[in-house]
């Protein structure tokens, strides 16, 4: 299958990659970019132009990158897949969210309830679940709070 070419728009300069983070209900970003950091499983992994060709497995955690312009951008992501090639990376995220799309009040009730079932831990209670519902709740308040102080 032959890789599409970015439109002559995204024609890539040496100091810019193209990014690209799609959920399955639609795409979030198109564009140019300095510079993308992820949340992989891993850790932190940060990309410039020429990077080294990599896969990995998407985390809960931020997703940041400096536009076009030099203004840092970001978003909220749970799970999915980064591509990353020398002059294009791919996000595939399983959930992606803008952070004027997150409804504080609704994640700062989801937090609630998880720090409940953890610290009850009532029998039934799938513990993995409550923590990782406990931290994309911690990650969205944080997408939200950075995005309201520099935007």
């Amino acid at each position: 299958m032959a890789q599409q070419q970015p439109s002559r728009k995204m024609q890539v300069k040496g100091d810019r990659m193209h990014l690209r983070i799609v959920s399955p209900e639609r795409k979030l970003v198109d564009d140019l970019v300095r510079n993308v950091t992820v949340t992989a499983t891993d850790g932190s992994m940060g990309f410039l132009p020429g990077h080294a060709p990599l896969m990995a497995r998407l985390g809960v955690g931020p997703v940041t990158y400096r536009d076009d312009d030099g203004v840092e951008q970001i978003l909220a992501v749970s799970g999915g897949f980064v591509e990353v090639l020398p002059d294009t990376v791919v996000i595939l995220a399983d959930v992606a969210e803008r952070p004027f799309e997150i409804d504080v009040e609704r994640a700062r009730e989801a937090m609630r309830r998880a720090q409940e079932r953890l610290r009850g831990r009532l029998p039934g209670t799938d513990l993995d679940r409550a923590r990782v519902a406990l931290v994309r709740a911690i990650m969205r308040l944080s997408v939200a709070a950075k995005a309201s102080r520099t935007g």
